[in-house]
């Protein structure tokens, strides 16, 4: 069991463990150790982050960290997480540093880190960190006064992204469409607006405004009742939310209705098979995915593989088998001729540039499906015992399954970020779905509340 990394990256409430400096400091520490520094311009890290008031303090000691062993420093500020895994590899760092909590609350706050080609690094070089991390100070007496690293703040980082971001619909315009754009009061909440509107699109920013407090609160991925009331005010297009570090992305249709993650992968997975781009007629998704995606996918002729829930298992199932379209239903979608990681704001330009092509609103693309009636519920845990440790539980999990069978499904897990059991429940029947989801739940708030 590791202490540190989640299934995405280290994440928790700041200044608390893990998310102190002094851990930050050690990890720090040991990411130039593990990646070979040597002194000063001998290798580079990559530092940006999100609008988090605790995102200073955590910057400040990763950065003295990787100094005090000879790494050199560029700090890009508040970057969208995409923007960092792109930067990492384009201005060939050793690594990129991403302090976020994503969609979290603005007490949290986390470290992704990718390695020099911009994905994330594999779980055996995270072990590898907590092992330094954990195994004693890391010594950096070899490392002279003339061999200390530097920091430098980089002020071009936006504008290097802002051109990736475009390229990748190769800045096609969308001009004519009138869009509210939620930047969650996050790390996306300069360069989103700019981008879109570069593009020719009419653009009613909301939620980019951040005041190192209001990230994600009542806006963003994880709330889009404001973004669905704009978009009916004011006539718009489209509605677009991106949560606090804009590797996601959920939107709003003109009708004010939202669309998820699972329709979004599922109308560009039929628009890139119409042009014959759609890698080995196949697209990734995690087990979250609604059942009514896989039997659209499956009339369409495509093949549709499952991984387990996170993006960077999608990403590494994607990486294994040659796929370029994949993603979660919460809106992590990933473009692999693009970028390596998920990334709400080229996933946004390419439903875009698709309503464009075909002249056709999101409601009708995205109408390709029938979903599945399904409810998520989250309940807070004192702590994460194994469920098969629990039969209360279990037996009723397994009853649901057994009764269910193949109209429907039954998952509960725990999270991998925070301390909280998610509950997922799909059936063909709306009273199917409420009937197992509050006896499950019932059942974890005896055992676990």
């Amino acid at each position: 069991m590791r202490e540190l990394f989640g299934t995405d990256g280290i994440r928790g409430k700041a200044n608390t463990y893990p998310i102190t400096p002094e851990i930050a400091l050690q990890v720090g520490k040991a990411l130039a150790h593990i990646f070979g520094a040597q002194g000063r311009g001998s290798l580079k890290a990559l530092i940006g982050k999100d609008t988090r008031l605790s995102g200073y303090m955590i910057e400040t000691a990763l950065t003295s960290g990787l100094v005090s062993m000879g790494m050199d420093v560029l700090e890009l500020g508040p970057m969208p997480t995409p923007a960092i895994a792109h930067l990492t590899r384009s201005m060939g760092a050793a690594c990129g540093i991403m302090i976020t909590a994503s969609h979290n609350p603005s007490d949290d706050n986390g470290i992704k880190i990718f390695g020099s080609d911009g994905f994330k690094l594999p779980d055996a070089v995270e072990e590898d960190i907590e092992q330094h991390v954990f195994g004693g100070e890391i010594t950096s007496a070899h490392i002279n006064s003339q061999m200390i690293g530097k920091a430098y703040r980089i002020d071009d980082a936006r504008g290097r992204y802002i051109e990736f971001a475009k390229s990748s619909i190769r800045n096609r315009s969308i001009k004519g469409l009138k869009v509210v754009l939620d930047c969650a009061n996050g790390a996306a909440y300069h360069v989103a607006p700019l981008i879109f509107r570069e593009l020719g699109a009419e653009v009613i920013k909301v939620a980019a405004e951040p005041d190192g407090y209001n990230i994600n609160h009542e806006c963003g991925a994880t709330y889009t009742k404001t973004v669905s009331e704009l978009v009916r005010q004011h006539g718009a297009h489209v509605g677009i939310s991106l949560d606090g570090d804009a590797d996601r992305v959920i939107f709003c249709d003109s009708n004010g209705q939202v669309v998820n993650g699972d329709r979004i992968i599922g109308l560009c997975a039929l628009d890139f098979k119409t042009k014959g781009r759609l890698a080995e007629n196949s697209i990734v998704v995690t087990s979250m995915s609604n059942l009514g995606l896989h039997n659209a996918m499956k009339e369409a002729g495509i093949k549709t593989e499952i991984t387990g829930v996170g993006d960077r298992y999608v990403i590494e199932r994607m990486l294994e088998k040659g796929y370029n379209v994949g993603g979660e239903q919460s809106g992590h979608v990933i473009f692999m001729d693009y970028a390596t990681t998920g990334d709400g704001i080229i996933t946004a330009l390419h439903v875009l540039k698709v309503m464009i092509e075909r002249q056709k609103p999101l409601s009708e693309l995205a109408s390709f499906m029938e979903e599945f009636p399904q409810k998520l519920c989250n309940i807070d845990v004192r702590e994460k015992i194994p469920l098969d440790q629990l039969p209360s539980i279990r037996n009723l999990i397994a009853e649901g399954e057994k009764i269910l069978g193949n109209s429907g499904r039954i998952m509960v897990r725990y999270s991998g970020t925070e301390n909280k059991i998610r509950i997922l429940v799909e059936a063909q029947k709306e009273e199917d779905v409420e009937k197992w989801t509050t006896s499950i739940a019932d059942a974890v708030k005896k055992e676990l509340c």
